[in-house]
């Protein structure tokens, strides 16, 4: 496994905490991709924090509150201060694993956060966010109770997540907003055209989240394996069908440019990312030791322009096959409207 080490750090905002060049997401960890195991789920968060990194990124619905639990426990003999703590709130969850909407009432942020203080065993959360806009409450009113939370002392910093640019305007009039949470990878680059823009225009940084696609940009889905039941994968449009097959195809042009480099999909996925901005914080879903190891070696990766143009020819933004989401949850996106 490589040894690489993140070295560099950059600033989450023109207002936010300095955090490591990628973070680490635990949302793998609590079942979203079919079962996993928890005692090398916490293996991985020591190795990541070990290997440099400091962001870790979770919701207080993945797994209805084991992953908050789950890092608690990895992170309880850690110093507090090195950790920086990226929690999502909001999305409700009933018996059995179903879903029930968005609640970003005030009284409702409060009493997610009071249960995620304490399943996360720390006294203060670093960047609070809502995991979708609520349709029933005014952005305003949300970050509205969420800066009298931060004046309290138990959150540091404000995010977004997955909201287009009349929100990200209307919240950042309230209080400032130190990063959007968003999809954002070769396959996914729908933030280009207007939102990418508007953060940069105020300050805001980017935490990228699906780097790889959810596996779709690596070798472990070429394999063409049936997806379990509970994997998110199994109900995703990218990942049915014919979807799949034109899917494929971009991955199999990117293999050939990765092959020649002699790094892997994955690595070759984040490097790319890497390249798009010192402001846009990969996010990476690693739930073993090995894959984060992987991902690592994207951070010794150099991308020429030339280069940079091979891997866009070889996966064209306009040739994905399939929305990211379902419809249903495609509807719930902000961002996509």
């Amino acid at each position: 496994m490589t040894t690489s080490k993140i070295t560099t750090s950059t600033e989450l905002g023109k207002t936010g905490p300095a955090v490591s060049r990628i973070g680490l997401g635990a949302m793998g960890m609590s079942g979203m991709y079919g079962a996993s195991d928890d005692a090398e789920s916490i293996a991985t968060i020591h190795a990541a924090l070990d290997s440099g990194a400091n962001l870790i990124d979770t919701g207080d619905f993945y797994g209805a509150g084991h992953n908050e639990m789950l890092i608690g426990k990895a992170i309880a003999e850690r110093p507090r201060e090195d950790v920086v703590l990226s929690v999502k709130f909001g999305a409700l969850r009933g018996p059995g694993g179903t879903w029930g909407g968005t609640d970003s009432r005030p009284v409702a942020l409060r009493n997610f956060l009071t249960y995620s203080l304490q399943r996360l065993g720390v006294d203060y959360i670093d960047i609070y966010r809502p995991a979708r806009l609520d349709p029933n409450v005014g952005i305003e009113e949300t970050v509205g109770a969420m800066a009298e939370l931060v004046e309290a002392g138990y959150i540091r910093h404000i995010g977004l997540s997955e909201v287009g640019v009349d929100t990200i305007r209307r919240a950042a009039a309230v209080h400032p907003i130190v990063d959007l949470q968003i999809e954002y990878s070769l396959i996914s680059r729908g933030i280009e055209a207007e939102i990418l823009p508007v953060v940069r225009e105020l300050g805001i940084g980017i935490t990228a989240y699906g780097v790889l696609s959810r596996g779709l940009l690596s070798d472990s889905v070429r394999s063409r394996a049936a997806f379990a039941p509970d994997d998110f994968r199994a109900h995703s449009p990218r990942f049915q069908g014919e979807n799949l097959d034109q899917n494929l195809k971009l991955v199999d042009a990117l293999a050939k440019i990765a092959a020649d480099k002699d790094v892997s999909v994955a690595q070759l996925a984040i490097a790319w990312v890497l390249t798009r901005g010192a402001d846009i914080v990969p996010i990476l879903g690693a739930r073993r030791r090995e894959r984060w190891s992987e991902s690592l070696g994207a951070l010794d990766i150099q991308l020429s322009t030339e280069e940079l143009a091979t891997i866009e020819a070889a996966v064209p933004a306009d040739q994905i096959a399939g929305e990211r989401y379902a419809a249903a949850q495609m509807a719930l996106l902000d961002s996509e409207r």
